[in-house]
């Protein structure tokens, strides 16, 4: 016989069940409640930095530019004719008097056989005004002629004289235009350009070669307008060439464009150099390196330093661990450096990378060691030293 069930036996499993699980819930409220809340942690951000050296330090400016004659002619034919042969390459080296092209002399010898011709004609007449005036001479003499006619022989005479000179010159004047057809080097040089080939008519005047003097040679860069006044000033000027690094020309400033070239818009700088720089080649790529001094209340910083607030700029300075921001006013460009006029000061800790994830009051941790920024260094390099700084920097933080 089956036993019936009683309702609140069967319940029992269940409310113990409810009553652990709420007996756990406040188990766990009473234990959060008594534990410590969990610190934020400090965001400290890396940084790299520079550290400010003091004002009037050397500044190096350095521009690409080419080994270029001092001295180059362009070369042309005193007559207009038909070339007929070139007898020079590009890069050939000649001596004075070396024939470079010729043109076709047919037409200056026929006018040269004309003014031959015209020397015998006048020639003639000369010799029969001469003989005139001779006879009338001795029939004056024996007063046969008045003194009329004699001067009348005597003029005819004078007018020949003076025909067959002009004559004569004439044939010099077409002798000298008939060697003209010959262009020759008036210097010892090397050819640098070739602008006319054999066939070609040219007139007179026209350039056809170009040739370079030995000697004397020079490096031509390009500078931009806000650079050039102070490039004028330069007295320390060190070139190198892109074949030999390790060579170093000292030159001197020699002639500045005074219009800036319509297309670069750069004015060209003339940079003389010794005669006897060994392996100086022409044509060469080389760097001009130009010296100067900043003005005495201007610091050099890197440009990655600069950050843009609104239409200010400023740099991070960074002090006891932590950063701030401080405005500054550029008082120029050099390279990869802007010049800072006042604001900050020899010595100052300046943030070169991660300026645009920084906020003041930030706390810092330095990544290189602080080396003062190489402005004494006269060398060319600086400004290469600069940009790989920067970087290398901007890597280092995200």
């Amino acid at each position: 016989m089956l036993t019936p069930i009683n309702p609140r036996q069967a319940a029992l499993p269940e409310v113990a069940a409810r009553t652990a699980k709420l007996f756990a819930a406040c188990l766990l409220v009473a234990l959060t409640a008594c534990s410590k809340p969990a610190e934020k942690a400090e965001d400290i951000r890396p940084v790299r930095v520079i550290v400010l050296t003091p004002a009037n330090a050397d500044v190096i400016s350095e521009f690409p530019g080419e080994v270029q004659a001092r001295y180059e002619s362009q070369l042309g034919f005193r007559v207009g004719g038909k070339i007929i042969a070139r007898q020079v390459e590009v890069g050939s080296t000649v001596k004075r008097g070396q024939v470079l092209m010729r043109l076709d002399p047919q037409d200056l010898q026929l006018s040269q056989a004309q003014a031959v011709a015209a020397v015998k004609s006048a020639a003639s007449n000369r010799d029969l005004a001469q003989a005139d005036l001779k006879r009338y001479q001795e029939l004056r003499d024996k007063n046969f002629v008045s003194q009329a006619v004699l001067e009348a022989k005597d003029t005819a005479f004078k007018a020949a004289q003076s025909t067959y000179d002009q004559a004569q010159a004439a044939f010099k004047g077409q002798l000298n235009q008939t060697a003209y057809a010959t262009l020759a080097s008036d210097v010892d040089g090397v050819v640098t350009g070739i602008h006319a080939e054999a066939g070609q008519v040219v007139a007179a005047g026209t350039p056809v070669v170009n040739v370079a003097r030995q000697g004397a040679k020079q490096v031509v860069v390009g500078a931009p307008e806000n650079q050039v006044d102070a490039l004028r000033r330069s007295t320390d000027v060190r070139v190198r060439l892109w074949a030999d690094p390790q060579q170093v020309i000292h030159g001197t400033v020699r002639e500045v464009s005074p219009i800036a070239d319509p297309v670069t818009r750069t004015y060209s700088i003339k940079i003389a150099i010794p005669d006897d720089a060994p392996n100086v080649k022409l044509g060469m790529t080389a760097y001009a390196a130009f010296a100067s001094k900043t003005s005495d209340n201007a610091i050099k910083v890197p440009l990655t330093a600069l950050l843009r607030v609104q239409d200010h700029s400023v740099v991070w300075v960074v002090e006891h661990g932590a950063v701030r921001q401080v405005p500054v006013q550029i008082a120029g460009q050099q390279g990869n450096d802007v010049l800072i006029a006042g604001a900050l000061a020899a010595g100052q800790q300046v943030v070169t990378a991660g300026v645009n994830q920084l906020k003041s009051g930030q706390k810092v941790t330095i990544l290189n060691a602080p080396e003062p920024v190489a402005h004494g260094d006269k060398t060319a390099s600086t400004p290469a030293k600069v940009a790989q700084t920067s970087s290398t920097a901007s890597g280092a933080v995200q």
